[in-house]
């Protein structure tokens, strides 16, 4: 199966209900919001510390801004941080885009009837804006909730809780779907099934979610009792476009990096087809794989583009636009970009054969970025 880790054996329950996190799970509001503390900081001669800033998404806000007050000795009252930085993030929002998968879900859940909610730590006005700028969210959602609106905020089960009892559902038939480690903590002491979608730098607690997925278009609802997708066609799925952009080099795109309109989002692992523009030699179909290089444990992904209907050696050091439109499989726990090379050209045929499909093929003639 797909995915870092398998539903635990234990047996899942009967899933009733599902409830999403909006951060970095249902939309990419932490990509394009990524160098705002950055920047802000700078103002004041600091050096952002990444690493502990990854490890503070999810938190409250205002637990969060009492942290980083006191990691940078900021001249600010928790209150007043907030105050200055907010319009700054207000002005990426309507940028934020949704994660792969997620509304596949969502139309999915809503087709069969299964009520889903929204639980989020952010404040229920900043909510309520991130998910205004895409169509038909709000009406879909059978709960909304956000963090002013329970006693305490993730990692407590509060907002979990209060959005089963608004479904009226059990907790026990609530699957949770969470990007965070305070996600899946409030989750765990909900008494809920979770599902983690992890960014890259929070893939260290798999054991504490009962399944671990690189991104939503990995989910299988029928694991968890619930109807199963019909939208493959034969081996391929067909996405929204995802795009991406940067050098073409010895046989891998190299993104840039912290700029977020030519970049994928972090869930983006697996194998992917679509179309590929290079500066020089025009459009072609192509197969990409986007995941580990030499070792598993690689930190960094990698994204190998092979060019379908043309011939990889000769194309180097050109710039490249890639719009993908299918999705194949996700990767293996182990498996690395070496090791698709080896036997990539099932799939090499499953993506060409599909980009002649009506469905796939309009998106060579359309511009491959928005």
């Amino acid at each position: 199966m797909d995915g870092f880790c398998d539903p635990l054996s234990n047996g899942a329950a009967h899933v009733q209900a599902v409830i999403f996190d909006l951060d970095g799970t249902s939309l990419d509001t932490e990509k394009v919001t990524k160098n705002v503390l950055k920047e802000f900081l700078e103002k004041y001669g600091k050096v952002i510390d990444r690493e502990k800033e990854d490890k503070r998404l999810g938190i409250p806000q205002l637990e969060a801004a009492i942290a980083v007050i006191k990691e940078y000795d900021l001249p600010f009252t928790p209150e007043q941080f907030i105050d200055e930085i907010t319009p700054i993030y207000r002005e990426k929002w309507p940028k934020a885009k949704p994660l792969p998968g997620v509304n596949r879900l969502m139309k999915h859940l809503q087709k069969h009837g299964v009520p889903f909610a929204l639980a989020s730590n952010s404040k229920r006005a900043n909510v309520d804006l991130k998910i205004s700028y895409h169509q038909g969210w709000k009406e879909q959602f059978s709960v909304i909730l956000g963090g002013d609106e329970v006693k305490s905020g993730k990692p407590s089960p509060d907002i979990f809780l209060e959005a089963a009892k608004k479904m009226v559902v059990d907790a026990a038939h609530c699957l949770v779907i969470e990007d965070s480690l305070v996600g899946v903590r409030a989750a765990n002491a909900a008494g809920m099934k979770v599902v983690a979608v992890p960014s890259q730098s929070e893939v260290d607690y798999a054991s504490l979610a009962d399944s671990v997925l690189h991104s939503l278009l990995e989910f299988q609802p029928e694991l968890w009792d619930l109807p199963p997708f019909e939208d493959r066609v034969d081996s391929a799925l067909p996405i929204e476009p995802i795009y991406a952009s940067g050098l073409f080099s010895n046989g891998f795109l190299s993104e840039a990096e912290d700029d977020e309109p030519s970049a994928f989002p972090d869930q983006v692992l697996g194998l992917y087809f679509g179309w590929a523009k290079l500066s020089m030699n025009g459009i072609f179909k192509v197969l990409v794989g986007v995941g580990r290089g030499h070792s598993a444990c690689t930190a960094k992904r990698k994204i190998k583009p092979w060019i379908i209907d043309g011939n990889n050696h000769h194309i180097a050091d050109q710039h490249m636009q890639l719009s993908l439109v299918g999705f194949i499989r996700g990767l293996n726990n182990k498996e690395t970009l070496m090791d698709l090379e080896k036997a990539v050209e099932e799939e090499k045929a499953i993506a060409s054969s599909s980009l002649d499909l009506p469905m796939f093929l309009h998106h060579s003639r359309a511009p491959l970025f928005p």
